[in-house]
């Protein structure tokens, strides 16, 4: 431990995901769960319920770009410096029905400086591309773990 925090990148990841995720409110309520998490990467995924259906009886855009923005933050919150999106872009590739698992698979791609960019790729369990997302990120002042 260095600090207080582990010297270990993937632990270090890990200790500011679930400190992150202990405050992230927003996703916990649509039951987004975290699944992994390393430098520069994280997993999460959410099954769809019915108050997340839209008029079409399929899951409203916003909860899918919802979970991948979510995957995006813990991605690029991973090296314990606290980081926010500049921008991200989404395609809709297929629908989500409601009892779906969607896990969404967030992907360094480009990391220098304050900046980076981030790919997310949201699926269903059986493997069916349901949303591409890229994230831009920028680091701001601050770690996510306040040490004493």
């Amino acid at each position: 431990m260095t600090n207080g925090l582990p010297a270990d990148p993937k632990a270090l990841a890990k200790a500011s995901a679930e400190h992150m995720y202990a405050r992230d409110h927003a996703t916990q309520g649509l039951g987004i769960q975290l699944i992994d998490v390393g430098p520069g990467t994280a997993c999460m995924q959410m099954r769809v319920r019915s108050d997340m259906l839209n008029g079409h009886a399929m899951c409203h855009g916003g909860f899918i770009f919802t979970l991948a923005d979510s995957t995006f933050a813990f991605a690029c919150n991973s090296y314990n410096l606290q980081t926010v999106a500049a921008g991200c872009t989404i395609e809709f590739l297929a629908p989500a029905k409601e009892g779906e698992l969607l896990q969404a698979v967030a992907i360094e791609q480009a990391r220098s400086g304050k900046t980076g960019v981030y790919d997310v790729s949201v699926t269903t369990s059986d493997g069916k591309k349901i949303a591409l997302m890229r994230g831009k990120s920028h680091q701001i002042s601050g770690s996510v773990i306040h040490n004493a």
